[in-house]
């Protein structure tokens, strides 16, 4: 299945929302939206895509009401999440974790361009397995760039197989957050400053 959501928010108005597919949106307050799950979501095969758009003057909170299960299909574990975010205005991305459970090979992607303007910050949690689960794969990417400067390329593995995959143990967890111009004071982990502003923090362990 495929699914997508379209969320524009324009200043002194409600956003505008667009959804297809097993994930839809929901404004609960005037500047905040949630992604509710119509259907079950990603399983393998399945292709998330989210675009974000915050027009100058503008503020959003995109929330989740729920965890993000990604879980194997009957003929692929994978699946993908695609997020492009366009934001001239204040954003504020910071879903409920996503939970990669069973076999399942899930791979998130976000690209974003933003501007001098903006306001910046996207936090992304993911948990490898449910309670005693050790077997699924997790590749996450941020590429940011600011009026077409670069800004962040990065990326994180978890679970078997993984780059930080060893006999000594590897990482089921991870957060990770990115601010944008003023760097993070108070985010989980080890924060670095960017070069053109802002921050990214990363934090890695066995259970969120």
């Amino acid at each position: 299945m495929h699914s997508d959501v379209l969320v524009v928010a324009q200043p002194g108005r409600l956003p505008r929302i667009e959804c297809r597919g097993g994930l839809a949106a929901r404004h609960t307050e005037p500047d905040t939206v949630h992604l509710v799950s119509a259907a079950a979501t990603p399983l393998g095969g399945d292709t998330i895509a989210v675009r974000v758009i915050v027009e100058p003057g503008a503020r959003l909170r995109l929330r989740s009401a729920a965890a993000t299960m990604a879980l194997p299909g009957a003929a692929t574990t994978r699946s993908r999440a695609c997020w492009h975010i366009e934001a001239a205005g204040e954003l504020d991305i910071d879903p409920e974790p996503t939970i990669v459970a069973a076999d399942a090979h899930h791979v998130s992607e976000l690209r974003v361009c933003l501007t001098e303007t903006s306001l910046l910050r996207i936090r992304e949690r993911v948990q490898i397995g449910r309670t005693g689960e050790h077997e699924g794969f997790w590749s996450g990417a941020m590429h940011a760039d600011v009026d077409g400067t670069p800004l962040l390329r990065h990326r994180v593995e978890l679970g078997p197989g993984s780059v930080a995959d060893d006999a000594l143990g590897t990482p089921l967890a991870c957060v990770s957050e990115l601010r944008y111009p003023e760097p993070a004071d108070d985010a989980a982990g080890i924060t670095l400053a960017l070069a053109a502003g802002g921050s990214i923090s990363t934090w890695q362990g066995a259970r969120l």
